[in-house]
């Protein structure tokens, strides 16, 4: 090249560059004008799944549908379509680059594992040369990226609030946060919590012997009230002790499951055994109880936590469950959780896009 041809890109390369940024600019207002949860499942066989099960080691047995046994793979390939705007894909590398030194964590229950072992695969699959630790203390996880020194921890965690041993039993407290809990959340910079999961199981399967609310001490009571007295003190907690400047807030909304899916005009007791594809519905959609309670709480709340709106997206998703090819490929039945790759996918993408557009 010429030195006239020189000069002439050196003119034209700052004019190239802010278009650039500019697009990027556009993408991002584009995206924060968006409702990313309103959309609807496409069938994309080219770009979906976003990651080979086989390849990411690490992935629960339990999880693993594919490896279990399961022979179609329809269930792989959708992605999630807003209705006015377009995800960006999943960049591993991006992610990454983000969240150099920094540390994030998931806290709930096995969603919140479903969530979290989601999200490492789908690091794992686009940054393989990052490479990898995974450390297991109790019922805790560590992901961490070697070249960017950025870890991803789940704590589980089903209630958010205390349970603590009585000589009487075990009991459960609305209005209190485990001082040990909060202050580990208080050292991360980015925090996804979910709670839902554990709180309707009978009293055979419930962690708990007794509920304290306040000074007083019940048997039993109205789950959706307990939940809700659980969140408040949860929300008061992130209200004094989160410094948002640091640290970015998330709360995963419900995952719904299909035990039963008679509400969607199928047989009673039909569950998501031999579900294959997506429901079609049109929205405005009928709230699931808790949701409307997350809603609540966290539009009372002072500091800034933004809302994983996944519950109608994934109530679409009767195919997504391990059903019998999940528990370790025992005989028994899971609708609640969710095979991998799959719906927790879509979950991080919109994670992904939050991050991005705020």
């Amino acid at each position: 090249m010429g030195a006239f041809g020189i000069a002439i890109a050196l003119l034209v390369l700052p004019i190239i560059l802010e278009n650039q940024i500019v697009c990027g600019k556009q993408i991002i207002y584009r995206l924060k004008k968006c409702d990313i949860y309103q959309g609807r499942w496409v069938y994309d066989p080219n770009s979906y799944p976003l990651y080979d099960s086989s390849l990411c080691h690490f992935l629960d047995h339990a999880f693993d549908c594919q490896k279990n046994g399961r022979a179609d793979e329809l269930y792989l390939k959708y992605r999630w379509q807003p209705y006015s705007c377009n995800l960006p894909m999943f960049d591993g590398e991006d992610f990454l680059e983000r969240f150099r030194d920094k540390r994030i964590m998931f806290v709930g229950d096995s969603l919140s594992l479903n969530q979290w072992q989601s999200l490492t695969c789908m690091i794992h699959a686009t940054s393989p040369q990052s490479g990898y630790t995974i450390k297991r203390i109790g019922g805790s996880s560590t992901f961490t990226s070697k070249s960017h020194n950025v870890s991803l921890m789940l704590a589980r965690n089903a209630f958010l609030v205390r349970i603590d041993q009585q000589r009487y039993g075990r009991v459960l407290k609305l209005d209190s946060i485990d001082l040990k809990d909060g202050k580990l959340w208080k050292e991360y910079d980015v925090l996804i919590f979910n709670t839902w999961h554990w709180w309707l199981h009978p009293r055979r399967k419930q962690p708990w012997d007794f509920i304290q609310d306040g000074k007083t001490l019940h048997r039993d009571m109205n789950r959706l009230v307990a939940y809700e007295k659980a969140l408040k003190t949860w929300a008061r907690w992130v209200d004094k002790n989160v410094d948002t400047k640091k640290t970015k807030v998330f709360f995963q909304s419900i995952s719904p499951s299909h035990w039963n899916a008679s509400h969607w005009g199928y047989p009673e007791g039909r569950n998501c055994t031999a579900e294959r594809k997506p429901l079609v519905v049109a929205y405005p959609r009928s709230k699931h109880p808790a949701e409307v309670i997350v809603e609540k709480v966290l539009s009372d709340m002072s500091k800034p936590v933004v809302l994983l709106n996944v519950t109608g997206l994934s109530q679409l998703r009767k195919d997504g469950h391990p059903s019998i090819y999940g528990n370790g490929a025992h005989l028994g039945m899971d609708c609640s959780h969710w095979c991998l790759p799959g719906v927790p996918d879509t979950w991080n993408q919109l994670l992904y896009t939050e991050l991005i557009r705020n």
